[in-house]
């Protein structure tokens, strides 16, 4: 009987396997926007021969669901803000919101009842804010070490920095740069550049000499307060 079972058991499993690859999952490129910006959320090739589509916020949430006529559109934040193109499949979505990244589905039914998946991850981010340079500076013999910060608070970014002559090898590529001056030997200019997918910002920092910055605004000073004071109650006590 065991036996007679699992046979009848492997026949209906050979029977419904065709079924288990119905349907095809594709995932998309990640899409980027800025809150406020528009996106659209686009297939390669929408199936021609397609009896239905639909697509979704989250897994058990629909945007809009179209399968004859006029798409329907259901009762969500993307009531007023979403829009189907029938014909290629974009969802375009107006006035972006942080809240609005996810990892949207679009489930396409074709007329043989296969059905296509296609899921397109969408990140919603702020556009990055100008960043400044903290120089702190280590005047010795003959030399000027420099230790440059450009930070960017509470968000995701990459940071690029480039000297007069050209940008810094990739392992030296993070928020924080050393550098030691000379007098023979040192770069007139620093640049910090910030960036996201969506948006990236530049400060530069000029020097007038080896150890000697020229004013900006991008620039947080540092070491040059301590020594005024110094030298200041220095000359205070001499008169």
């Amino acid at each position: 009987m065991c036996s007679r079972r699992w046979e009848w058991s492997l026949t209906l499993e050979i029977l419904l396997l065709p079924h288990l690859f119905l349907a095809t999952s594709i995932q998309g490129p990640t899409k980027y926007a800025i809150p406020g910006g528009n996106v659209s959320l686009q297939i390669s090739n929408l199936p021609k021969n397609h009896r239905s589509l639909i697509w979704f916020y989250t897994a058990d949430q629909k945007i809009v669901e179209w399968e004859s006529g006029d798409p329907k559109y259901f009762d969500t934040k993307f009531k007023d803000r979403a829009m189907l193109d029938l014909n290629s499949g974009t969802l375009h979505i107006c006035k972006v919101q942080k809240e609005d990244s996810s990892t949207y589905l679009l489930r396409v039914q074709k007329d043989t009842e296969d059905e296509d998946e296609w899921k397109i991850p969408l990140v919603v981010l702020d556009p990055v804010p100008k960043p400044v340079i903290k120089v702190n500076k280590t005047e010795k013999v003959n030399s000027c070490h420099l230790l440059l910060s450009c930070v960017i608070q509470d968000q995701p970014v990459n940071y690029t920095w480039y000297w007069e002559s050209g940008s810094f090898p990739k392992q030296l590529q993070n928020s924080v740069l050393e550098e030691v001056h000379t007098p023979q030997n040192y770069s007139k200019s620093y640049t910090c550049q910030v960036s996201n997918p969506v948006s990236s910002q530049n400060s530069t920092i000029k020097f007038t000499s080896s150890c000697v910055l020229a004013f900006s605004s991008g620039v947080a000073w540092m070491a040059t307060w301590p020594v005024i004071m110094v030298t200041t109650l220095l000359n205070l006590l001499w008169t």
